[in-house]
């Protein structure tokens, strides 16, 4: 359990992300105003909130436009759907 977590008694989970999706999610997280995205619990956008403010925690904030750019397409190149 991690302790710097604000709920210390909460159970919480170890994930890896592969850096490219990290890139991707945040900056789309720091351009989506949450009150437009569709949700079907506020649960979900309080989620969304928590998992932005974990990657700002990470070295990815800072990520250049091109970072972002070259990581979209990394990410996009085998979607395949």
């Amino acid at each position: 359990m991690e302790t710097g977590f604000p709920w210390r008694s909460t159970p919480t989970v170890d994930l890896r992300l592969w850096r490219a999706d990290a890139i991707v999610l945040f900056d789309w997280l720091m351009s989506t105003d949450l009150s437009t995205v569709p949700i079907t619990h506020p649960a979900q956008k309080q989620a969304l909130a928590d998992l932005l403010a974990r990657l700002e925690e990470v070295d990815i904030i800072e990520s250049t436009d091109e970072e972002i750019a070259a990581a979209q397409a990394e990410v996009a190149e085998n979607m395949g759907w």
